[in-house]
């Protein structure tokens, strides 16, 4: 026989839970839609937070440095006017902290082993896996991060001649070479010649197929690197591709698998750095027009402008329009990349990045937004208004920003602290771990 259950009467006068609630609900989606209303009319009117209100208001430890002893102290050489910034704690990186730690860790414990054909010199195509004797050569022009990699991987602490401690395995194949050699040098014989040479790997050492290529890698800057994966499902399903070439609206480059990386000029000098007040000029840009609708639309727009220099073939020396601009446009080309962005950051200017689906080179450690301006291609014309909007604060604190992160994009033989190749050796050990069968 079930029991009877009693029921509490409320009291009189008193509301139950429910209609409190729903209030509380009410109340509380009426201010936020009315906050949100009042930012959103703040940056219709160009009413922008500054630095030190945005660092007020925020619960992170905030730290307040002299701009000239900060500045001539990053890296830079560059005094600027003595204005007191406030900066964030972790500054241009998501969390300083972590990342320094588990950069640390790598150091310690990354490996990585090089399959022979990188130190053989023998056979007809043995150029195409050697070390370049001479990266710095002009002719080599912005391709030659991909030989810095390979030299700097050569003389570094993380390689082995163990594969049973490595975590990577990497295919010394040079797609620069392959481009420049007329017995491979189409899209497809290059694809050919990668998937063959893949083949070859795999029957000859047991790495390849204990884990179906997912520890490999290679490394490219051309773009044309990216379809020399194309015949071989695993390589370019599997394998990390370390690429120039990062746009992840392209079929052979799959975001959160493959990286990217920073493209340069073989450059080997370092100058000062122009600081702030010696730069005269809002913008520079100087390109080639052809293959873009983004630098046509920048050259029609702003191609007669005062403050923003655009130029298809520049009367001032490539370097000088760098050097006295406070921002510099790195506008898509054929690629989504162009050495534009390191040559800014290398110049002490600002990049303005109009390049829709760019996977920026280390997003997951670097806070792009705090020494970048990141610009949708379709808000192009609006560039000029964004740029005349931007406090004098901010862009003191996007240039204090630029000058810490500078030495990301700098490569040494042998690689020092942390420099390109760690940093792109950071990415491959953030992907380790790959369960893979027994050799």
């Amino acid at each position: 026989m079930a029991k009877k259950t009693s029921k509490r009467r409320k009291p009189t006068g008193q509301l139950s839970g429910e209609p409190l609630l729903a209030v509380f609900v009410t109340a509380l989606v009426f201010v936020s839609a009315f906050c949100f209303f009042l930012f959103v009319r703040s940056i219709d009117n160009g009413n922008l937070p500054t630095i030190q209100q945005v660092n007020s208001r925020s619960p992170m430890k905030a730290t307040t440095f002299s701009a000239v002893s900060n500045f001539s102290n990053a890296g830079g050489q560059a005094a600027v006017p003595s204005a007191r910034i406030a900066v964030v704690e972790s500054g241009p990186y998501h969390d300083w902290k972590i990342f320094a730690a588990d950069f640390r860790d790598m150091m310690r414990q990354l490996k990585i082993f090089v399959y022979p054909d990188l130190y053989r010199k023998v056979g007809s195509f043995a150029e195409i896996f050697l070390a370049h004797p001479n990266p710095f050569n002009p002719k080599i022009g912005n391709y030659v991060s991909e030989h810095l990699f390979k030299l700097a991987l050569l003389r570094s602490s993380l390689i082995t001649t163990n594969p049973e401690e490595a975590h990577f395995f990497f295919l010394p194949f040079s797609v620069n070479h392959l481009r420049n050699d007329r017995r491979v040098h189409s899209e497809d014989a290059i694809a050919d010649f990668v998937a063959n040479y893949v083949v070859k790997i795999s029957q000859e050492f047991t790495f390849w197929n204990a884990s179906a290529g997912a520890d490999h890698f290679f490394v490219c800057c051309h773009s044309v690197g990216r379809e020399a994966s194309s015949k071989h499902p695993h390589l370019h399903n599997n394998a990390i591709q370390v690429t120039c070439s990062s746009s992840y609206f392209q079929r052979f480059y799959i975001a959160h698998k493959d990286i990217g990386l920073p493209q340069v000029w073989p450059r080997r000098d370092e100058h000062p750095l122009n600081p702030p007040q010696a730069r005269d000029k809002l913008a520079y840009f100087a390109g080639r027009i052809q293959n873009s609708r983004v630098r046509q639309e920048l050259l029609d727009l702003w191609g007669n402008d005062t403050d923003i220099e655009v130029f298809d073939k520049s009367p001032l020396r490539y370097e000088e329009g760098f050097r006295r601009s406070k921002y510099c446009i790195h506008a898509k080309g054929y690629e989504v990349n162009t050495a534009r962005l390191s040559d800014a950051m290398h110049y002490g200017c600002i990049p303005v990045i109009v390049s829709n689906y760019y996977d920026l080179p280390f997003a997951n450690v670097l806070d792009w937004t705090k020494f970048s301006i990141l610009i949708n291609q379709a808000d192009i014309s609006l560039l000029k208004k964004k740029l005349l909007s931007i406090p004098t604060e901010a862009y003191l604190a996007m240039y204090h920003d630029l000058c810490r992160v500078r030495r990301h994009f700098k490569w040494h033989i042998p690689p020092k602290g942390y420099d390109s190749f760690h940093m792109t050796a950071y990415q491959l050990w953030l992907r380790r771990g790959i369960h893979r069968l027994s050799h």
